[in-house]
């Protein structure tokens, strides 16, 4: 499996000067990751809520070492919900973030990353809009959860993710819906260890049918973050079991993946919402892209044999 190999390449120094330095990288990353700068991506949120879809922007960078860096990426969001409140778009276009980025893994770590998001989820509801936690490796689960279950108490629209590969996840989701939260079901795309995690795609797809289950049968407000038309066609037919209204779920995508599909769905009336990053810290981002779906790194692959 190459998944595996290319995520140990993403905490490369070796691998991210090789990658970077590539002629053809740029415009391949481009792909996904479709500007350094708020300014850069305003044309993009614009174009993309014009054509009746909604997003979650991403700030991209992890290898946050200092308190300082941490506040200086509270103050990334701070400023692109800044540019939302002058676009008017607030209600199209929410956050997720990464509360590495926030200063987790620092000493004093929790308190840290709760006290740099909180400002931003304030923000954020302030122009109508909200805040999903991404899931890290299972490491900072608790962390996470704890954070948003504390957001939660004065910002109950605040989401988080849950991840299907995990074997805790599926206890997660039953304590997630019964708590009627914003929950966003990945499969997952970090390296872990098969003593917490399935390790076989087949596996992982039985567990995210299974979670995604039980998501729609609760009470809160399911997100499916999925390419597979396999899943997204069984989340359909789940929410009509479970007899939810198309705008008590919604679909999630990648930015530069299966655009097409993003429309189709939203031309039959789902809400679809594209996850879009920006920022120049984009490596381990763009690694995690190629390591999640084959069709991805063949296209790298081939971009860098015919223009490298």
């Amino acid at each position: 499996m190459l998944g595996p190999v290319i995520l140990a390449a993403s905490r490369s120094d070796r691998m991210r000067r090789l990658i970077s330095a590539a002629p053809v990288t740029k415009q391949v990353v481009d792909r996904f990751i479709p500007g350094e700068t708020v300014t850069d991506i305003v044309p993009i949120v614009e174009d993309l809520t014009a054509k009746g879809l909604e997003l979650t922007m991403d700030v991209v960078g992890e290898d946050i070492t200092t308190p300082e860096q941490a506040a200086a990426a509270r103050d990334a969001y701070l400023e692109l919900i800044g540019r939302l409140k002058e676009l008017e778009l607030g209600e199209r276009v929410e956050m997720s973030v990464k509360l590495s980025m926030f200063g987790q893994a620092l000493e004093g770590g929790h308190e840290l990353a709760l006290a740099n998001v909180r400002p931003v989820v304030e923000a954020a509801a302030a122009i109508g809009t909200t805040v999903t936690l991404d899931a890290e490796d299972h490491t900072t689960l608790d962390s996470m959860f704890a954070i948003h279950e504390e957001l939660r108490k004065d910002f109950p629209q605040s989401g988080c993710v849950i991840q299907a590969y995990l074997f805790r996840t599926e206890a997660d989701a039953r304590r997630l819906a019964d708590a009627g939260s914003r929950v966003r079901l990945v499969k997952g795309a970090y390296k872990e260890p098969a003593e917490v995690a399935y390790q076989q795609k087949h596996e992982i797809d039985k567990a995210y049918v299974r979670i995604l289950r039980t998501l729609m049968e609760g009470e809160g407000y399911p997100m499916i973050g999925s390419h597979d038309p396999r899943l997204i066609s069984i989340a359909q037919e789940l929410a009509h079991q479970a007899g939810r209204k198309l705008d008590e779920y919604e679909f999630q995508m990648l930015y530069g993946i299966r655009g097409d599909e993003h429309l189709r769905l939203a031309a039959e009336g789902h809400r679809m919402r594209v996850y879009t990053a920006y920022g120049t810290d984009w490596y381990g981002y763009f690694m995690r892209r190629l390591a999640e779906k084959p069709a991805n790194l063949r296209f790298f692959l081939r971009s860098m044999v015919s223009k490298g």
